[in-house]
């Protein structure tokens, strides 16, 4: 569930007003003529800072700005709420962040927040989870994408449209194949949902099964009691177990998130337990794949295939020799980025700004800290 937090004890002067003062007439101009700033973090997702701008177009009081990555340092003190998007906010940025009391991320990932310092300076740090706003069915689609591309040969079309070619080439289905889909979180029901019609065998593992079905049982208004939900993964493992999974797994679909013990996780040895052939997707975060055992398998032919919305570096370099392989896909970061996703997230991060502008409680975020 979502937890919120009372910003009466967070909110300074100059943001929050005392429930007398609010209460009062006198006390509501007061409150209309403050500002609260939003800073947006660097030029990439700039769909975020638009839309969230957009929404808060008729609140003056909402400042809502955006930053290239090196001027952030210069400006950090300036500002109420930081949406890092994808600058790496270190001990250092956030001890200039003299008035935040809020750093939040536009989706899920968090991995580039010093969440300790943070915590140090008395500035909490939030999540928007996917469920909750459409992000993770946007993956979950963006997976089935690559999946099918891959599967199509998608670059081969191309090239057959160039060269006049009908008819060629010859592609696979879904239908049949068996799927792992490497950690069963938000994105990863999501997935299963979708890919169950196609015909496929679902292996998935997760950490704690039962917490998590009976968490997510609760939220669809399910008696835990009810395991229909259950239906939707053919095999259940453990983290233990995905070497086992990798065996026998025609497609893999890497949904993890990234942290200390799961980065470089797709590695040499991963790749060695894989079925020869088989496709790996990611949609999750692009240092989860170790860069020179990609390279490699796909050079010796061992790896299938490859589709990834996340890279190793971002923005991605195009002329890398990963692009050079045939049966490579890669999208810029973009499995989230749908208008109705974005709208909706965008909502939450106005309405967060609102409430700390009114010092009531912070709903619609999940704190870390």
């Amino acid at each position: 569930m979502t937890r919120c937090l009372n910003t009466t004890s967070l909110a300074t002067d100059s943001v929050a007003l005392s429930q007398e003062a609010m209460g009062s007439a006198e006390g509501m101009g007061r409150l209309a003529q403050r500002v609260t700033r939003v800073l947006f973090c660097g030029p990439h997702f700039p769909a975020a800072e638009n839309f969230t701008r957009e929404y808060l177009r008729t609140y003056p009081f909402i400042q809502v700005d955006e930053a290239p990555f090196e001027d952030v340092p210069n400006i950090i003190d300036n500002y109420h709420i930081c949406v890092v998007k994808s600058m790496q906010l270190n001990s250092s940025l956030i001890t200039r962040a003299k008035q935040m009391k809020l750093i939040m991320q536009f989706g899920v990932g968090l991995e580039g927040v010093d969440v300790k310092a943070a915590t140090k300076h008395g500035i909490k740090v939030a999540k928007i989870r996917g469920e909750n706003t459409g992000n993770a069915a946007s993956c979950a689609e963006m997976a089935i994408y690559l999946m099918i591309g891959l599967l199509r040969k998608q670059t081969e079309m191309q090239n057959s449209i160039k060269l006049k070619k009908v008819g060629e080439p010859v592609g696979e289905t879904l239908f049949g194949k068996t799927v792992f889909i490497m950690g069963f979180g938000s994105i990863g029901l999501e997935l299963a949902k979708r890919l169950k019609p196609f015909g496929v065998k679902i292996l998935s593992t997760k950490r704690s099964w039962t917490s998590y079905l009976q968490h997510s049982l609760q939220s669809e208004g399910l008696p835990v009691e009810n395991h229909a939900f259950d239906d939707l993964v053919d095999e259940k493992g453990s983290h233990d177990d995905i070497y086992k999974f990798a065996s026998i797994a025609n497609i893999i679909v890497c949904c993890l998130s990234l942290n200390h013990e799961t980065a470089g996780i797709i590695n040499e040895s991963f790749f060695s337990s894989m079925k020869k052939g088989a496709c790996l997707v990611n949609v999750a975060r692009g240092g989860l794949l170790k860069y020179d055992a990609v390279v490699y398998n796909l050079r010796s032919g061992h790896l299938g295939g490859l589709g990834i919305d996340v890279a190793w570096t971002e923005p991605f370099d195009p002329d890398d020799p990963i692009l050079k392989f045939p049966n490579v896909i890669i999208t810029p970061h973009v499995a989230g980025v749908t208008e109705p996703s974005y709208r909706s997230m965008a909502k939450v991060v106005g309405d967060v700004a609102l409430q700390l502008h009114e010092g009531a409680p912070l709903t619609g975020i999940e704190f870390v800290n």
